[in-house]
């Protein structure tokens, strides 16, 4: 239901059950490849916390953190991207990490609430939406304080892409 919509804090769309459980195979199977704990932290939407919920019948410990959430795209949330409009998005990609779409979320605002985020004890697992991944990533990969232009912003990973990201500043390793 996601195709030609824009998709943020506000759309929980449902994820096929099969495509959870396949997920929470494939990290079952490199954690214990990789010996990671068996603990798993999700965005409450129901596109990641459903593959929380799978590891979790198989006796994986699994915390959902709000912390996780996806940008918050204000009123454009679940409206299709031709009737939000060109100029609409236009104005954001002029002023990319300063204007908030939709009255929601800015750019900088959703990088600065990751920034501050902080894994539960133990966690080394986890399954977030493509926004909150990004956003990560580019604080991985960037210069503190960098902010992004759209035409550098990479493009959403698709669903069940697996991205190593760097220990948080001042994380216990496990």
């Amino acid at each position: 239901g996601a195709a030609g919509r824009c998709v943020g804090a506000g759309t929980d769309l449902p994820v096929d059950p099969r495509r959870a459980k396949r997920l929470a195979h494939r990290i079952r199977r490199t954690a214990r490849r990789a010996g990671l704990p068996r603990v798993v932290a999700t965005s409450p939407l129901r596109r990641c916390a459903e593959v929380g919920r799978w590891l979790r019948r198989w006796g994986w410990r699994h915390v959902v953190d709000a912390g996780l959430r996806e940008v918050d795209f204000g009123r454009w949330d679940g409206q299709r991207w031709d009737t939000i409009g060109q100029p609409a998005v236009d104005a954001w990609c002029a002023d990319f990490a300063h204007h908030a779409p939709g009255g929601g979320e800015s750019l900088q605002a959703l990088l600065h609430r990751v920034r501050a985020w902080h894994p539960p004890p133990g966690c080394r697992v986890l399954v977030t939406p493509g926004g909150w991944l990004l956003a990560r990533h580019w604080l991985d990969t960037h210069a503190a304080g960098e902010l992004p232009t759209a035409a550098a912003w990479p493009a959403a990973p698709g669903y069940g892409a697996s991205v190593v990201l760097a220990e948080p500043a001042g994380a216990a390793p496990c």
